[in-house]
């Protein structure tokens, strides 16, 4: 089999690159190396950039997104009982919709299939070759058989255990990496959110958030330790937990019912250069990952769809590849400041084992003047609708 451009990881990031490139006539084959079933099964955030959603619309999926996305103007940061509102209208010119990713993928695998777009599902053993030649392939099995997909360029998007990265040799790779001693239990609950925009709340008991999919599906965060696990949890003492460290005002008129999904994400930052090897790409979580404290990760992986399909088609086009001499360079200067601003979310409103007084003292002054200079909220406001392309 042969395409034009071969794409591993059939997310929503390998989706939106495949649909895009499709709509300017370039051919596209996704590998998948799970089911559908099973992609769309997994949670994960939706918060949305002005810049992702104008994608979507230029990708011929905007429809259900225009229609059930909930467009929000600000957010809320608080410490103990202490609120800000960010608003990001007025400090950014722009707001972000919370719609899930979920979706999202849903809406990309529809209009792929309307379009009878390629997508394998199920593929094992995953192979690049000569991608630092001029005419690479990918091998895989489907049930067993081996297959060969030759191909003009390959675009990595199958996430940070794949096979994309790793295939870049270790002597041209460099890799940097920040864990994060704790994680984010998180809980999916059939509740009525407790705001109408999401609350980053960093109190005395450490950090939480509240988000929301839609009016009656809320989702919830607390900081946990490193080492927890969900059924360490019951849901009751998930929201005891959540209600001593949100302001009162919140806590007292949080709804609170069964929990329809609990799951534990680690947290940590990490980026690999370069993110172009010859005439393989990476895109997204293949390449970079941010903790979910600024809700980058789907974000950024846009970004990278962005100039990669933009890249891609003018060289199709206008046979011109400068777009794809310089992906990795322009891709990065972005994703480095994405980490930028999740590295200092998280620094911001989390406990670290280990902090003393003195460090509880500055993030507590980073707050304040977070509160008192507007300046610092545009700054803030501006990275959170996202930066542009």
């Amino acid at each position: 089999m042969r395409t034009q451009v071969a794409i591993i990881g059939g997310g929503p990031s390998g989706l939106l690159l495949s649909q895009l490139l499709h709509l300017q006539g370039i051919d596209t084959v996704v590998l998948e190396r799970k089911t559908k079933a099973y992609v769309l099964s997994r949670i994960r955030a939706g918060v949305l950039e002005t810049g992702l959603v104008a994608q979507l619309h230029d990708a011929g999926v905007g429809a259900r997104l225009a229609e059930e996305g909930i467009p929000h103007d600000g957010t809320v940061i608080s410490y103990n009982d202490e609120q800000i509102r960010i608003d990001f209208a007025a400090q950014a010119q722009a707001n972000v919709t919370v719609y899930g990713q979920t979706e999202v993928t849903r809406d990309l695998y529809e209009a792929r299939e309307k379009l009878d777009g390629q997508i394998v599902y199920s593929v094992e053993d995953v192979q690049i070759h000569d991608a630092d030649r001029d005419a690479p392939y990918v091998t895989y099995q489907v049930a067993g058989t081996g297959q060969r997909l030759d191909c003009d360029y390959v675009a990595g998007c199958d996430g940070f255990h794949g096979v994309s990265r790793k295939t870049i040799p270790d002597t041209v790779r460099r890799e940097y990496e920040k864990v994060y001693p704790f994680g984010w239990l998180g809980i999916l609950s059939e509740t009525p959110p407790v705001h109408h925009e999401l609350i980053y709340a960093s109190s005395d008991a450490g950090f939480a958030l509240c988000s929301m999919r839609n009016e009656g599906l809320s989702r919830y965060y607390v900081q946990c330790g490193i080492d927890d696990r969900p059924e360490d949890w019951s849901d009751e003492a998930f929201w005891t937990e959540l209600r001593r460290r949100i302001p009162r005002a919140f806590a007292e008129t949080l709804v609170t019912g069964p929990s329809i999904e609990k799951s534990i994400a680690p947290l940590r930052s990490f980026v690999s250069e370069p993110m172009r090897w010859g005439r393989l790409y990476l895109c997204g979580d293949a390449a970079h990952i941010v903790p979910p404290t600024g809700a980058k990760g789907l974000n950024t992986a846009a970004s990278d769809v962005h100039y990669l399909s933009q890249a891609l088609i003018r060289a199709y086009r206008d046979k011109d590849d400068s777009g794809l001499d310089r992906y990795s360079d322009t891709a990065l200067a972005r994703v480095w400041k994405a980490e930028r601003f999740s590295w200092w979310m998280t620094s911001l409103l989390h406990h670290f084992p280990g902090q003393n007084a003195f460090d509880l003292r500055m993030q507590r002054a980073e707050v304040d003047f977070l509160k008192s200079n507007t300046h610092a909220q545009a700054v803030l406001a501006q990275n959170y609708v996202g930066l542009p392309y």
